[in-house]
């Protein structure tokens, strides 16, 4: 399953590598060409992702496990996937284990007097941007808490990015208890 996310993130990139090229693109019979093959690689995405989530919940345990993330507002289908495949210990490990695993976790620079920026750094790259692409969305429509989060952080100042990745992070977290319980989940 690993394997066929892999070419799911890469039609996603093949597309946004077209439509770049569409923006630069004058001639209007080449951008038609291109612009067929953004609706192609757009059908072929959605095919696959079908398949994808045909053969997760072909298997009961994880399709359970992939309706227990779904159940989280803020993250769908392609978030959902990729926390499921990506990180299969999700649910057996503790928030904080969860959070470092993933790269969304806070790491100091702090030595001596000299107290340095935390930063995230490091984790699993493809749940990370999953997460991260979810936390906009969930934070300004989808999730109570983290729009209360997200707005309590610029509200003290905090820049659009940081606060962003902490809604990611708090997205894990909530993945994380979601299958720990197995429950579905409740504000």
């Amino acid at each position: 399953m690993h394997e066929h996310l892999v070419f799911i993130d890469q039609l996603v990139q093949d597309i946004a590598r077209l439509k770049t090229r569409l923006e630069h693109l004058h001639d209007t019979r080449l951008a038609s060409l291109v612009a067929a093959d953004i609706a192609a690689l757009k059908a072929r995405l959605r095919d696959e992702r079908r398949r994808l989530e045909r053969a997760v919940r072909a298997d009961k345990a994880l399709g359970r496990r992939l309706d227990l993330l779904l159940s989280v507002p803020g993250i769908g289908i392609p978030t959902a996937l990729a926390l499921l495949i990506a990180m299969p210990e999700l649910g057996s490990i503790s928030r904080e284990q969860a959070a470092a695993l993933i790269g969304l976790a806070p790491f100091d620079h702090d030595s001596g007097k000299h107290h340095g920026r935390r930063h995230i750094a490091g984790g699993r790259a493809r749940p990370r941007q999953a997460l991260y692409a979810a936390a906009l969305p969930a934070a300004y429509r989808w999730n109570r808490q983290l729009m209360a989060l997200y707005a309590r952080l610029t509200a003290a100042g905090k820049p659009h990015k940081l606060a962003l990745v902490a809604c990611a992070r708090k997205l894990v977290i909530f993945a994380n208890t979601v299958l720990q319980r197995g429950q579905p989940w409740t504000p």
